[in-house]
């Protein structure tokens, strides 16, 4: 049974930049998004737990973010989460609910932004580049049991640089967009 499966590999591909995506669309540009807070977990009921699943957010006004917690014993946890994933966010106690006002992003804060913006880029490259190792050994190890013959595994293996290359290009693009994004504001 061969080991190489192309729309397994091109599924992790996209994958990787669908969560690059994600990560991306979490940095904040200026106008209020309810994804800022897709990264924030909150320390409840003794396990971490993403924020959707304690709370529900808003975007009331552009400039504000709004967090209804649904147990009003979790407040102070989802503040404490919010704190620690470092957006330059001061949550607002108002009963069960925290509100979020969005300060002016300064220069500096775009610029580190953009630069955040790299890394993730970066890390979303270094997952591609795992999967074309992945397939890659997984070819050679087709080859060495005789299931394809060297030139069958020369070929795949320019196929998954081929979807490599293209999974990068769409990796640089999205960083790219998002960086004008931020910049630009």
């Amino acid at each position: 049974m061969a080991k190489y499966d192309k729309a397994d590999i091109e599924r992790r591909m996209n994958g990787a930049v669908e969560s690059l995506k994600s990560d991306l669309s979490g940095l904040r540009t200026g106008r209020a998004n309810v994804s800022l807070l897709d990264p924030v977990v909150c320390e409840v009921y003794g396990a971490m737990m993403p924020l959707s699943q304690v709370a529900t957010v808003s975007a009331p006004e552009p400039r504000m973010l709004s967090v209804q917690v649904w147990d009003r014993s979790n407040v102070i946890a989802v503040e404490k989460g919010i704190a620690k994933a470092n957006l330059g966010l001061n949550p607002m106690i108002d009963g069960q609910t925290l509100r979020l006002p969005l300060p002016d992003l300064t220069e500096e804060r775009r610029k580190d932004l953009a630069k955040l913006a790299g890394e993730y880029g970066e890390k979303g490259k270094i997952a591609i580049r795992n999967v074309r190792r992945d397939a890659n050994e997984a070819l050679k190890e087709d080859e060495k049991k005789k299931e394809i013959s060297e030139d069958e595994r020369k070929r795949s293996e320019d196929e998954v640089q081929k979807m490599t290359d293209k999974f990068v290009a769409d990796t640089d693009a999205a960083v790219a967009a998002k960086v004008k994004e931020i910049l630009s504001q």
